[in-house]
């Protein structure tokens, strides 16, 4: 049944943002260049979702609560748009980009020196770093209007068509599109004959859900690897809330409000149309043009908008909604650098800790199957090694995450114990790689998966993507099948969040293309 509207009051605003994530507080800005009176709605105490920084591990060290490096962000046309560094944003970069070390002390580093990077693939096999080259080279022809497809609303009509009168003629075409779609492993073995490129590419899955075998794989990780090359993989100096601050700020100056520590119950409904939203103590807020949501697509679907205002089949496709995978990430305040046995890892913001990629398909074998990892594979980050404000001089700020099932046999609950035993674990990893690691941790922070959901609610079981990466649920097919944009079946209401195309990752192009898409809405209904 339609909920009675909220009376139009002369503060009204024009848009309601859900939530104040990044790609809400994009839209915002959006909206507000726009013209438009904008008001978000924070469920939490602190704004900005998965893009936030505290000192909760140690008062002297900064430490990013979720994300941390951020190559979509200063590769994205949506945020570019924004010029954040005129809002005070200023980014920091590592010496290298990414390393991924092996026990036999070799170590594959992506440089954003890119005869850097090849001459450290060459260790691993004489001709690979000119078997690099040529994959950056394919990069320079096509990057930039991948990039611009690969955020635009689906179809990209415009960019897509750049992209394909960039491909090579005839069969050249025809083959890049055949390396698109090759898994990770298959995509590393057809252009190295070592294994440090291959590396290099396997290793970048682990930011999102792929395992090396899967379709599509290699394309991500070829990316992952390409931003690296061209932009870096840079950190906001003072930490992820540093960026959030920026939008906060821009969007202050342009006239937007922002509310903290307000949930939303439900989005209110009248004739198929969102009208606003009624917050979980009861407040009507009336939206005079649009809601927008940057809430998982479960959360909006049956979640904040009713079964009763959606098609039926809507409801069915969402029983098939597949989440990424769980994480546990540890957060430590260190006395010291990492003590790498490989040299060049030291010197990289990212390290990737997998001894090999048979290592990596048997860490997402177990993820499959639903099993802990017995050897877990990680993300690791040196903050202070990428901005030194994170710590005092001389320390490190560093963290790690792992991907895990998001239900794990025979593990009802992430008891303290459990937590302590897997902690051992991921820091077992690192110590084989760089022997005294343990004796250089003064403080930790050990977050489960439902410790990462506790503090932001759109981290659903701990995963960091808003639905899987994979193919199956990307484009088109995002967050259901025949979507790929930001509208809704209800007129008014658009999903904004990294549930939607094109998915997960710090681009602000989900908010971009949600408020894109209420603004020509409302031109399209000007008398």
């Amino acid at each position: 049944m339609n909920a009675p509207d909220a009376p139009v009051t002369p503060d009204a605003p024009d848009a309601v943002v859900v939530g104040a994530g990044p790609n809400g507080l994009v839209a915002a800005n959006v909206l507000a260049d726009a013209g438009w009176s904008v008001l978000v709605l924070e469920a939490e105490e602190t704004p900005g979702g998965g893009v936030r920084s505290d000192r909760a591990v140690h008062p002297d060290h900064v430490h990013d609560t979720f994300s941390s490096f951020y190559p979509l962000a200063v590769a994205s046309p949506a945020l570019r748009a924004l010029r954040l560094e005129d809002w005070g944003l200023t980014w920091r970069h590592a010496p290298a980009v990414l390393a991924h070390p092996v026990p036999d002390g070799r170590c594959a580093v992506l440089d954003r020196d890119r005869g850097a990077t090849a001459a450290s693939l060459d260790t691993f096999a004489p001709g690979d770093g000119d078997a690099y080259l040529r994959l950056v080279a394919l990069w320079d022809r096509l990057g930039d209007d991948m990039i611009a497809a690969l955020l635009s609303p689906f179809p990209p009509l415009r960019s897509g068509a750049r992209l394909a009168a960039r491909l090579p003629f005839g069969g050249g075409g025809l083959r890049t599109l055949r390396m698109l779609t090759l898994p990770a492993r298959r995509l590393g073995r057809e252009h190295f004959r070592g294994s440090g490129g291959p590396l290099l590419l396997t290793g970048s899955g682990l930011h999102a859900d792929f395992s090396p075998e899967v379709p599509g794989s290699g394309a991500f990780g070829w990316l992952m690897v390409m931003l690296g090359q061209q932009y870096g993989w840079p950190v906001p100096e003072g930490g992820a809330g540093e960026l959030t601050a920026a939008l906060i700020r821009r969007l202050h100056a342009k006239g937007g409000r922002l509310r903290c520590g307000t949930p939303v119950a439900r989005v209110t409904v009248r004739d198929r149309r969102s009208t606003g939203v009624v917050t979980a103590d009861g407040e009507r807020i009336t939206a005079r043009r649009a809601v927008l949501a940057d809430v998982t697509a479960p959360a909006l679907y049956g979640g904040l908008v009713g079964w009763e205002h959606l098609p039926a089949r809507l409801r069915a496709d969402m029983r098939r909604f597949e989440w990424d995978s769980a994480t546990f990430k540890v957060d430590w305040a260190l006395s010291g650098p990492i003590p790498w046995a490989s040299p060049g890892a030291a010197r990289a913001g990212t390290v990737h800790v997998a001894d090999s990629i048979d290592h990596l398909a048997r860490y997402t074998a177990d993820i499959a199957a639903g099993r802990l990892p017995g050897q877990p594979c990680l993300v690791l980050g040196q903050m202070t090694t990428s901005d030194a404000t994170r710590s005092p001089a001389g320390t490190e700020s560093a963290w790690a995450y792992t991907h895990l099932p998001q239900h794990v046999h025979g593990l009802s609950e992430w008891t303290p114990a459990r937590r302590e035993e897997f902690a051992v674990r991921v820091e077992e990893a690192v110590e084989r790689l760089a022997p005294g690691f343990r004796d250089r941790i003064t403080a930790r922070r050990v977050l489960a998966p439902p410790d990462l959901q506790g503090l932001d609610r759109n981290l659903v079981g701990g995963a960091l993507n808003g639905g899987t990466a994979q193919i199956h649920q990307q484009l088109f097919l995002r967050p259901v099948p025949g979507n790929g944009r930001a509208t809704t079946p209800l007129r008014g209401l658009y999903l904004a969040s990294a549930s939607a195309h094109p998915g997960g990752g710090v681009h602000g192009a989900a908010g971009t293309n949600a408020a894109r898409a209420a603004l020509a809405a409302a031109r399209l209904r000007r008398p």
